[in-house]
């Protein structure tokens, strides 16, 4: 790999739920999970669905050391970890993060607590990799490697989730999923994380017009992507979280709207590289 390449990776998009069929052909139906190629290293983001497909191209590709970081541990954010191919091989190692539960539970014992009999056939004991398990708190700064910072902050959402902003060669990449924003207002801690980044990927479950029948429930708009990203002069946006009920066509009309308003917006989808 190019030593100074800072590779995006999209491997699952979806938000909620995974889902599949003729409507979710184009933008895929994977829930979140985000690799960043880092030069020679590898960062994962949630372990969604997505997490599969990351994980056997990351196996094919001899890639046996990497971070796992999660946001939050929602159903539709960790429901591919048991499924995560390094995990079972003993020439494996992964360190695992979160702060979300800071104070409340540890990275070991949420994932003790999902992966286990009746939720799971086994417990994690069954893995025979090494595995590190990490916690921080909100605020943090985590250095995974050396020339490596990843800037953490609180998001609005039921439960507690984190946002990332990952800093390497001189960019910068943000990951903002399950937040939700107040009419009117652009949240601070948001805007710190995504402050002039070259691409940062926004929770876009809704549109503006949905966001009122949705209170409470911890996602944003794509429209509040694109204020936040005017704001913040951030130079790329990508929508991401995509309801599990919005079809590729609806996705594409999305896409149409939004690039009229800011040059930089995109709807992403499964299997997108982006370089930065």
């Amino acid at each position: 790999m190019n030593d100074n390449v800072f590779r995006v990776r999209l491997w699952g998009v979806r938000g909620s739920l995974p889902v599949s069929g003729v409507e979710f052909q184009h933008y895929g139906g994977n829930t979140i999970c985000i690799e960043m190629q880092c030069g020679p290293h590898t960062l994962l983001f949630d372990a969604g669905s997505g997490l599969m497909p990351a994980g056997q191209a990351l196996k094919a590709d001899g890639v046996s050391d990497f971070n796992l970081f999660f946001t939050h541990c929602h159903y539709d954010h960790i429901v591919g970890l048991p499924y995560l191919p390094a995990l079972f091989d003993p020439m494996a190692s992964v360190t695992i993060w979160s702060g979300h539960l800071a104070g409340r539970m540890s990275t070991r014992q949420m994932i003790g607590e999902f992966m286990r009999p009746p939720w799971f056939p086994v417990e994690p004991d069954i893995c025979r990799a090494s595995i590190n398990c990490r916690d921080f708190r909100s605020g943090d700064v985590l250095v995974p490697h050396d020339n490596v910072a990843i800037r953490t902050g609180s998001l609005n959402h039921p439960g507690g989730a984190i946002g990332y902003r990952v800093e390497w060669g001189g960019r910068a990449v943000a990951l903002v999923t399950d937040t939700e924003h107040r009419p009117g207002i652009l949240d601070p801690a948001v805007l710190d994380l995504i402050e002039g980044t070259d691409l940062f990927l926004y929770d876009c479950m809704y549109t503006d017009d949905e966001m009122h029948r949705h209170v409470g429930y911890g996602h944003s708009s794509w429209q509040q992507g694109i204020r936040l990203a005017k704001a913040a002069n951030a130079k790329q946006v990508a929508f991401i979280h995509h309801s599990p009920l919005r079809t590729d066509s609806e996705l594409d009309a999305i896409q149409r709207l939004a690039e009229r308003e800011f040059a930089g917006a995109f709807t992403a989808r499964d299997g997108q590289v982006i370089d930065v």
